[in-house]
C-alpha cells in the first residue's frame, strides 16, 4: 500500500496510531516505541496537571525525535456535577459500600466541588507543542484549534456519530477518528447519550468515508494486520490501535492487568458505567450486573471515578478481578504480542 494522507501530513511512515490511554496507562516508553517504529505513539493526559503535561513532553523528548500524540478530554465534568449535592452523594456511597467491606478498604470521601482541568491542561499542551493534539468528549474552543494551526499541531476529534464527526470538520480540526463501540475504554461521544451512539468501526468508517472530506482515523476492535488491512480497504486513511499496545510490557498497565488481557476472561467484554460514570468498555465482571438498572443513581463524573478508584486499585493489587475494571476491546481475546516492537511488525506487515 502507498503512503496516504496521514503519513504525508505527520511524516511517518506507517498510518498506524497507538490509542492514547489514560490513568497512567499510557508511558513515555510505549509512546516512543511506538513512534521509533514508524507509527504515531499516543499519551492519555486527561488526569494529568498541567506542570506534569510540560514533564511528559520532556520526558517523551528524551526518547524520541520523532512525533507523537497528546490526547485530552475537552469535556471532563459532568453538567449534572454542578448542581449534586452532599446528600445525593452519600446515598451512592452507601449503594456501594458493601463492595468496600468484601475487599476491606475505606469508602473514600471525595470532595464534590470538581472543577475543569481542559483549559488549563490546553495551555500546557500548546507549550509542550506535540506533533499531534487528539482530544474526546467535544470540541476545543475555536481560540485553542486556531493556536494550533498557528503552530502546525495537528488536530484530530473523536467522532461515534456522523452528526459528531461532521460538527468536528466544520470546526476545521484536521483528523476524524471514527470510534467504533467495539474499543476499550469510554466512549467520548458528544452529542447525544453513548448508549445511543453505538456504531461499529466499520460502519462508521463507511458512512463518513461518503460524507466527510477529512482524513479518517479507524478505532476499535483493530488488533493485527488483518484488522488495519480491512479498515485502510473501507476508507480509513489510518487505524487506531489500543488494546493490543496496552497489553504490552511497555504500557503503564499492571503484569496483573496485562495477564487479564491475556487470559479466557478478556474474551467477554461488555460497556458500563459502574466504575467510572460515563459508558466504557471493560472485560466482564460481576459489579456491572450487581448494579444493573441503577445507572441514574450513580454519581457524575469525575465523581463516581473517584469513588471508585480504590475499588480498582485494591482489586488488581489483591487479585480479586471480579471486582477490576481491566478496560479492554472486544477483539482483546485475539491478543498475542507483548512488546510494542513486535505488536508494530505485524500491524506494519502490509508494507513489507
Amino acid at each position: 500500500m502507498r503512503p496516504n494522507t496521514i503519513t504525508d501530513m505527520l511524516g511517518i511512515r506507517y498510518p498506524v496510531f497507538q490509542g492514547p490511554m489514560g490513568a497512567g496507562l499510557s508511558t513515555p516508553a510505549l509512546v516512543a516505541a511506538v513512534t521509533n517504529a514508524g507509527g504515531l505513539g499516543g499519551y492519555g493526559a486527561y488526569t494529568l496537571q498541567p506542570a506534569e503535561i510540560r514533564e511528559l513532553g520532556a520526558q517523551v523528548g528524551q526518547l524520541t525525535a520523532g512525533p507523537w500524540n497528546l490526547n485530552l478530554w475537552v469535556s471532563d465534568i459532568d453538567p449534572a456535577l454542578g448542581n449534586y449535592t452532599e446528600a445525593e452523594f452519600d446515598m451512592v456511597k452507601s449503594l456501594f459500600r458493601p463492595v468496600f467491606d468484601e475487599l476491606g478498604i475505606p469508602v473514600p470521601s471525595p470532595v464534590i466541588s470538581v472543577e475543569s482541568k481542559f483549559a488549563r491542561q490546553a495551555e500546557a499542551m500548546l507549550a509542550v507543542k506535540p506533533a499531534v493534539f487528539s482530544f474526546v468528549f467535544g470540541i476545543p474552543d475555536e481560540a485553542i484549534l486556531q493556536e494550533c494551526r498557528r503552530q502546525g499541531i495537528v488536530t484530530a476529534g473523536a467522532a461515534t456519530t456522523l452528526d459528531e464527526a461532521l460538527a468536528l470538520e466544520a470546526a476545521g480540526v484536521d483528523v476524524i477518528v471514527a470510534a467504533g463501540f467495539e474499543a476499550g475504554g469510554h466512549r467520548p461521544s458528544f452529542l447525544e447519550p453513548a448508549e445511543d451512539s453505538l456504531h461499529g468501526t466499520f460502519a462508521l468508517v463507511q458512512k463518513l468515508r461518503w460524507k466527510v472530506r477529512k482524513p479518517i482515523v479507524a478505532a476499535g476492535g483493530i488488533a493485527d494486520a488483518a484488522g488495519v488491512e480491512a479498515a485502510l480497504r473501507l476508507g480509513a486513511a489510518a487505524v487506531q490501535v489500543g488494546t493490543a499496545f496496552l497489553a504490552c510490557e511497555e504500557s503503564g498497565a499492571s503484569a496483573t492487568y496485562r495477564d487479564r488481557l491475556f487470559s479466557p476472561a478478556a474474551q467477554h467484554t461488555e460497556l458500563t458505567r459502574v466504575y467510572t460514570g460515563r459508558l466504557a468498555r471493560a472485560v466482564r465482571t460481576q459489579l456491572p450486573a450487581r448494579f444493573a438498572g441503577m445507572e441514574l443513581e450513580l454519581a457524575p463524573f469525575p465523581l463516581q471515578s473517584q469513588l471508585m478508584a480504590p475499588v480498582r486499585k485494591a482489586a488488581l493489587d489483591s487479585g480479586q478481578l471480579e471486582y477490576s475494571a481491566v478496560w479492554a476491546g472486544q477483539n482483546a481475546g485475539n491478543l498475542h504480542h507483548r512488546k510494542a516492537t513486535d505488536l508494530m511488525e505485524e500491524l506494519t506487515s502490509l508494507w513489507r
